[in-house]
């Protein structure tokens, strides 16, 4: 998958200004020329959902996007900050849906420790708590914020080393080193008995 990074990145990026600088018509202006890539977002997240998830791709994107465009104090910088907060946004929204999941269900104690390549990778038939990997990205991201967003943009959005160097403004090589390191300190947190320790 190849984010399309031409004359639409600055198409996006002049209506995010007018977005940030209170331009109301600017919101209508911007859902068709991001659309598409939210829902590309979604349809892959979504893919490696178990089958029968009640969250459907559209809604998702729905969802993001109006969480996106209703944020007032948000003075957006550019295409590739929207997509970032965008990632942030949908993990929000499919940990929210999870819990609530979660909540209906008794006996909701059914955690299941996972490897990192299951809760990055997943198969239809297992998949991870996203719960936990929830977890275990916030205690990240308050030891290293930028491997926690390296983390979403692979595992949420589905960038590969190279898209997610163009949009966090890196070289692949300081992307590569950085999702090693989560990669291992993730391990740890997934790995054994998923009590953070």
């Amino acid at each position: 998958m190849v984010i399309q990074m031409d004359s639409q990145a600055g198409q996006i990026t002049a209506i995010l200004k007018r977005l940030s600088a209170g331009d109301k018509k600017a919101a209508d202006d911007l859902i068709p020329v991001v659309y598409q890539e939210l829902r590309r977002m979604a349809r892959y997240y979504m893919a490696r959902e178990q089958s029968g998830h009640t969250l459907q791709p559209t809604a998702l994107v729905h969802e993001v996007y109006l969480k996106l465009v209703d944020q007032n104090d948000v003075d957006w910088k550019n295409r590739a900050h929207f997509f970032a907060v965008a990632a942030q946004a949908m993990r929000r929204i499919l940990v929210d849906h999870a819990r609530l999941n979660k909540a209906e269900k008794r006996g909701g104690s059914d955690r299941k420790d996972v490897a990192l390549d299951e809760a990055l990778v997943y198969s239809s038939e297992t998949g991870p708590d996203v719960l936990q990997v929830d977890e275990a990205l916030t205690r990240l991201a308050a030891i290293d914020a930028r491997q926690c967003q390296i983390v979403e943009l692979r595992f949420f959005v589905g960038l590969t080393v190279d898209e997610i160097a163009e949009v966090l403004q890196l070289s692949p090589r300081t992307i590569k080193r950085e999702w090693n390191s989560a990669k291992a300190w993730l391990y740890g947190e997934l790995g054994g008995s998923g009590s953070g320790g």
